[in-house]
């Protein structure tokens, strides 16, 4: 057998966290956009989550997505959902586990919405680092006003 000694580039921590992203988002079961974030400090994942309806309930594969009904708009009537985002479930993942996310970089496809934004400002993350745009100028306004260092990797 020959191995192989092209060098391969590896890949940068944030390009490597970015990637698992859209790993994590995969297990999305969210109908009109499939969401993955990381909890990262110290170059260690803390948690994951992905976008979705709470544990134990119907997915919206086998419900119906009830902002498509009501043609929501994307950014709006967040309410209107049966899921959870993937920045929350990261949370949530973290409190479960006893897991303290003071100080960590949030990765995530997308930028947070402002529900999200809120909860990452609350609970001492220090910096957010996205892939995909989301129509949601409160969010980013909230997010300078905090002081939050904010990185769109494209």
């Amino acid at each position: 057998m020959e191995l192989n000694n092209s060098k391969q580039e590896r890949p940068s921590w944030e390009e490597y966290f970015i990637e698992m992203t859209q790993v994590v988002a995969k297990r999305s079961t969210c109908l009109r956009r499939k969401v993955g974030a990381l909890l990262v400090k110290d170059k260690r994942v803390l948690a994951t989550g992905y976008n979705g309806v709470p544990s134990g309930l119907e997915h919206c594969q086998e419900v119906g997505c009830l902002r498509e009904q009501k043609e929501v708009p994307s950014g709006e009537r967040h309410e209107l959902c049966r899921g959870l985002h993937a920045e929350q479930n990261a949370i949530i993942q973290a409190a479960l586990h006893g897991i303290s996310i003071e100080g960590a970089i949030l990765y995530c496809t997308h930028q947070p919405c402002i529900l999200c934004t809120k909860m990452i400002i609350n609970a001492g993350i220090d910096q957010i680092i996205f892939k995909g745009g989301y129509p949601d100028s409160l969010a980013l306004e909230m997010i300078e006003e905090a002081g939050i260092e904010l990185q769109n990797y494209s």
